[in-house]
């Protein structure tokens, strides 16, 4: 895996790998009022970092490039160390993510021949299997041990596809859709990005039935966004993320500004069930 291209999309829709890091914060509420404190440069690593997400209050994984691949990093939160989980030499892992009700992960494979599938990795030995045949997934999400949202390469475009474990089945919910896929609090429902019209739109999906329904549009084209515990929908634009609460805004506001000189372009970003950590990625 050749660290200056991010193939899924290269193959796809033509989008360049940059060299990005990941970043954590500390995040509180008081009285209401969010505030982003001290941060740190989580990876620290020339070359493509990024797609993190919580494996534990302990840990978070994310996509590291190294010798020249992406593997699967394992940053540890208390020694501010990073380990990996796999060593694939004939292709490279994005979106690990842990699989519910087991302590192990799965990931996004792009072998060196251009096979692209959604493995599961044993968080001990590293030895992957092949979770669904014959889709050529992007960016997933777990909704619970037996369904999962697949954003997936369909064409020259990402369809949004809801694929059920048990039955083996893919249901088809939209084409021309964005990458980020979040589960919105106090709720059994997701939002995904609508790209069929003009504003984008993110909306919300209940997997179960197939339903629906416009929460706001997006800002500006930017497909990265992710909710607080209180429902407050946050989304990042260049250097500055912005906040909507859909019970009680009517326009987005700005949440927090980041120093232009450190984030030139923030992209994934992630908060924790609790509230208490936040997580981006940044050019």
């Amino acid at each position: 895996m050749k660290k200056l291209y991010f193939a899924f999309l290269l193959s796809s829709i033509g989008f360049a790998q940059t060299s990005t890091e990941v970043y954590l914060f500390g995040l509180s509420n008081e009285n209401g009022i969010w505030k982003v404190g001290a941060g740190k440069n989580i990876s620290n690593n020339e070359g493509y970092d990024s797609q993190p997400s919580f494996y534990s209050k302990k840990s978070i994984l994310f996509s590291s490039t190294r010798n020249g691949q992406t593997d699967i990093a394992n940053y540890h939160i208390k020694t501010d160390k990073v380990t990996f989980l796999n060593n694939t030499p004939n292709g490279g892992e994005y979106s690990p993510q842990r699989i519910p009700k087991s302590k192990n992960v799965s990931a996004v494979r792009l072998d060196t021949d251009g096979l692209q599938r959604f493995y599961s990795y044993n968080i001990t030995t590293g030895k992957s299997n092949e979770l669904i045949k014959d889709l050529k997934v992007a960016y997933p999400m777990w909704y619970d041990k037996n369904t999962i949202l697949c954003v997936t390469i369909i064409g020259k475009g990402l369809d949004l596809i809801v694929h059920d474990r048990k039955t083996r089945t893919n249901k088809t919910i939209q084409k021309k859709v964005g990458r980020s896929l979040h589960a919105i609090p106090n709720s059994n429902l997701i939002s995904y990005i609508s790209k069929e019209n003009t504003p984008w739109e993110i909306r919300s999906l209940n997997p179960k039935t197939g339903t629906t329904k416009k929460i706001v549009n997006a800002i500006d084209k930017r497909e990265d966004i992710c909710w607080l515990p209180d429902g407050t929908l946050l989304a990042a634009n260049k250097n500055v993320i912005f906040k909507y609460n859909p019970t009680t805004d009517k326009i987005w506001t700005v949440f927090h500004t980041f120093p232009k000189e450190t984030f030139n372009n923030i992209s994934r970003i992630l908060v924790n069930k609790k509230g208490t950590k936040l997580v981006l990625v940044s050019e």
